[in-house]
């Protein structure tokens, strides 16, 4: 299956370091080693790899050498800058990493001017339609009960699903969480996920999960920033116009594996949403450069609208999601109501889509994903 960051890769690697990062078997290997067919490839989980990669012995008469997970060496940012700076391109070089690799090995040089950094994310509908051939509804469906990581969304069945989730999160805890922290407390950050399973979609509050796991509040921020390097989980954060207020309300947090979700049919399709719009806006920010946000805006009175898509700072586009209430919610109308800026409800179990005269729109889901007009 072609991916849909696959053209821009292959244009970005003819000129600068690449760095591929996203959640854990979201296909990132996979898709750096179909770019070229000519490639050399090294993984730093194996020995022998790390052996080669020390003696910086690598054919550099390939067209393209693809360092797998290389943030877990050491200095790994002044290694590659000093290769860069000493042979150039070419060879291009690729980077993948199941973490942010921003976020880890902070030590050693800057790589600013010298990489473009892509973030990989599982299947929406979007790609469905696009690369794999996929009616947009069946591909909502399929989704909605696997999740949209290549393995179980292209095998399909629920059985299947089950049992990688269970390996997916284990690898993540057991393999790259003792690796990339000095976290040790395994059971706490599994219990921590637990506890998250149930909250999304509502404002989680950090003293709130701090008490129910009996640790204190800076701890438990921490193990959430962890959960987002790893792309476990994501955070979306409220809108106002000041930050400083903004700041101080709670962040709701979603899960990159729809499948981890709890709660009923509403809670995991808002979170199919999240993920899907999240997608879009990193794609046009890392494709096209773009200045992208994605956040939720709610009141005192506790009137919400689920997701608000900003541009540079400014609010563009107001989105409600809706399983199967296909009744215009007063709130797309009332919040930011003199701002010039798109309004839509997107409902899962609809037919046809409506347009009102004050301006908001009610879309069906599939429709909607598949386009993802922002």
């Amino acid at each position: 299956m072609e991916r849909y960051l696959e053209a821009a890769l292959r244009q970005d690697i003819q000129s600068k370091i690449v760095l591929l990062t996203g959640p854990r078997q979201s296909g990132k290997t996979t898709l750096a080693r179909m770019l070229v067919d000519d490639h050399q490839y090294f993984n730093h989980d194996l020995a022998r790899h790390r052996v080669l990669l020390a003696q910086m012995a690598w054919d550099r008469e390939r067209p393209l050498i693809v360092f797998d997970e290389l943030h877990k060496m050491a200095g790994w940012k002044s290694w590659l800058k000093g290769i860069y700076d000493v042979d150039g391109i070419p060879p291009a070089l690729l980077v993948t990493g199941s973490a942010n690799l921003s976020a880890f090995r902070k030590t050693g040089d800057s790589l600013a001017g010298r990489y473009f950094q892509f973030r990989l994310h599982p299947v929406d509908v979007k790609e469905a339609v696009a690369h794999a051939g996929m009616d947009a509804a069946e591909a909502l469906t399929r989704l909605l009960a696997v999740g949209g990581f290549p393995e179980p969304f292209l095998k399909g069945t629920e059985r299947h699903y089950q049992r990688w989730r269970r390996t997916h999160i284990d690898v993540i805890l057991r393999e790259d969480l003792q690796t990339l922290t000095a976290v040790r407390d395994i059971q706490s950050i599994e219990t921590l996920i637990e506890l998250l399973r149930d909250r999304v979609g509502s404002p989680v509050s950090v003293r709130s999960l701090a008490r129910d796991l009996q640790k204190s509040p800076n701890t438990v921020q921490n193990w959430l920033g962890i959960l987002e390097n790893l792309y476990v989980v994501f955070r979306v954060t409220p809108y106002h116009r000041n930050v400083a207020r903004a700041l101080l309300k709670a962040p709701k947090y979603y899960f990159h594996d729809v499948g981890l979700v709890r709660g009923g049919i509403g809670a995991r399709f808002e979170c199919l949403v999240a993920c899907a719009l999240l997608k879009e806006i990193h794609r046009r920010e890392d494709v096209e450069g773009e200045d992208l946000a994605l956040r939720y805006i709610r009141d005192k009175e506790g009137r919400e609208v689920d997701f608000l898509v900003t541009a540079g700072g400014a609010p563009r586009h107001l989105i409600e999601t809706k399983w199967g209430d296909g009744d215009l919610s007063p709130h797309l109308g009332r919040f930011l109501a003199e701002a010039p800026i798109r309004r839509t409800q997107v409902v899962g179990e609809l037919d046809e889509a409506r347009s009102f005269p004050t301006g908001e729109r009610v879309e069906p889901a599939a429709h909607f994903l598949a386009r993802m007009d922002l």
